[in-house]
């Protein structure tokens, strides 16, 4: 897993949250577009797929305002379905092309985060999602939405052992809390619509795919690929 570069200038959240911006979500099986106007949400929708986000994100976004066109284009990057990762990021890059539009991205665990502050108040969160291979996705966010603890894979056992905030969101909260035996859960998909509440820290400008956990793949001779991202 490559560490992805963090906007770090406050002027970069404020110029995503001015003019039109499109938000594109279709990291895991739940899949999401929104138009905000001046960091106002004019127009989205929320879908819980499973499969065929490539046929269905394009109509989705054609479906919004003006068909979606923005001067800005927001896209999550994972981690989450390697599939859906890949169709929202291609549909970003195509659209940001021809519209003339700045790119940039998010972390799907930041956005379940900061929906879980948003319902609970500026408390750490812990988020676990549903990951590959039988783990989970997880990491810690403090009360001000900045990472607590790096993004990791883990089995079920690690996860719960290894996630200390009270708070948990995500996927695999309920399970999460229930194997460790104490705290609140609060099911979540990441939403395209909630884009409005992530901090500023969030956004990232090195607009690669988020896989969470290294390749399956082997080489010849049992080397690992380099990965994309």
């Amino acid at each position: 897993m490559t560490t992805q570069t963090t906007a770090s200038l406050p002027a970069l959240h404020t110029k995503l949250h001015g003019g039109r911006t499109l938000v594109i979500d279709s990291a895991t099986d739940a899949c999401s577009v929104a138009l905000f106007e001046n960091g106002v949400l004019a127009a989205g929708e929320f879908r819980l797929l499973g499969r065929g986000h490539a046929e269905a994100l394009v109509p989705m976004i054609s479906a919004l305002p003006g068909r979606g066109k923005a001067d800005h284009i927001v896209v999550a990057l994972g981690p989450g379905s390697f599939t859906g990762v890949r169709v929202g990021l291609a549909a970003a890059r195509a659209l940001a092309l021809a519209w003339g539009a700045d790119l940039a991205g998010y972390s799907s665990l930041a956005m379940v985060a900061a929906a879980a502050r948003d319902a609970h108040g500026a408390v750490p969160v812990g988020v676990a999602m549903t990951g590959g291979h039988g783990e989970w996705f997880v990491q810690g966010f403090d009360g001000n939405g900045d990472p607590s603890r790096p993004l990791a894979s883990l089995r079920p056992g690690a996860a719960a052992t290894d996630t200390p905030e009270d708070l948990v969101a995500g996927t695999q909260s309920e399970a999460l809390v229930a194997a460790r035996g104490h705290g609140t859960a609060m099911p979540a998909w990441p939403d395209a619509r909630a884009f409005h509440l992530l901090p500023p820290g969030a956004l990232l400008t090195d607009v690669r795919p988020l896989y969470g956990r290294a390749p399956d793949a082997r080489l010849p001779g049992g080397a690992a690929p380099v990965p994309a991202a």
